[in-house]
């Protein structure tokens, strides 16, 4: 059974591959942060000689957007400088590396999904500190390090960590308006946590080639749909108001169109399901709704 060291286990994500480790033939340790700090590398060395992993994988980073203009070196901090310093160590231990990136490292003007290897220009400092992780795990560890793009993630509620979880913010705020607004111009793929943890142990299962991977869920729509589609599976008849932004939270920048398409993964038989039985599957699991 092939061991892995995660980082950011208590989050929607790790709480997600942790779940669904069962499924494979993987064992997960996944120290609380408390034990085991993400930007504390001898730490982090000296787990993965007591656990002997085969695997690190990082699923932590700084993820509150706005506040990423306000604290950009702590952005950089943790969503870059530490994932250089776990690519040296993945590097010195001869061990595959993991780390996930966001649609965010593009500016959203691209008409159509972005492939793998489409140039990022991020337009905010969460998608500059996401893509220098992405630059420094490729460089600095190319012969074994994956990263893996995805966006509007979603899970956990029940069990860990729900911050910054889009469904579970639109359920509670249908709770207290009759009107909900959301944005109208930014398309997203909505993409559940429990497909996302699924999806990248199948994929690190087929020894794939070492670089970039999308995987979100298939299809895509935008914020106010994605609200519209959570409320009338869960049953309410709240309205959602479509709002324009022009791309802007204040005076930061989101790319317009933030939908990636999946084409690396896909030719190893890695598919997601579409983003609609994602939700489904995820009310069900929060235990809303019946489906």
């Amino acid at each position: 059974m092939r061991k892995i060291l995660l980082i950011g286990g208590s989050g929607q994500l790790g709480s997600a591959l942790q779940n669904t480790a069962k499924n494979f033939d993987f064992k997960i340790v996944a120290p609380v942060h408390d034990e085991l700090d993400a930007c504390d590398p001898e730490n982090i060395d000296k787990f993965l000689d007591k656990e002997k992993a085969d695997l690190l994988i990082n699923a932590s980073a700084y993820v509150k957007v706005p506040k990423c203009e306000d604290e950009p070196m702590e952005a950089l901090r943790l969503n870059s400088v530490a994932v250089r310093d776990m690519a040296r160590l993945s590097k010195k231990k001869n061990i595959r590396f993991v780390t996930y990136s966001t649609c965010y490292v593009f500016d959203g003007e691209c008409n159509e999904p972005y492939a793998e290897d489409d140039r990022p220009n991020p337009l905010q400092m969460y998608g500059i500190s996401k893509f220098a992780g992405e630059l420094v795990a490729r460089n600095y560890y190319p012969e074994n390090s994956f990263v893996i793009r995805t966006g509007a993630l979603y899970g956990g509620g029940l069990k860990g960590s729900a911050k910054g979880n889009f469904v579970l913010d639109v359920l509670n705020e249908s709770k207290e308006k009759e009107v909900i607004e959301r944005s109208s111009e930014q398309f997203i793929n909505p993409t559940y946590a429990g497909s996302l943890a699924f999806a990248s142990l199948e994929l690190l299962l087929k020894n794939p080639e070492p670089g970039i991977y999308h995987l979100n869920e298939e299809g895509y729509a935008s914020w106010d749909e994605f609200a519209r589609e959570i409320l009338k599976l869960s049953g309410s008849d709240i309205k959602v108001l479509g709002v324009d932004r022009d791309g802007r939270s204040g005076e930061m920048k989101r790319p317009k169109f933030g939908v990636l398409s999946n084409n690396k993964a896909k030719k190893y038989g890695v598919v997601l399901p579409p983003w609609r039985e994602g939700l489904k599957s995820y009310l069900a699991e929060i235990n809303k709704i019946k489906v």
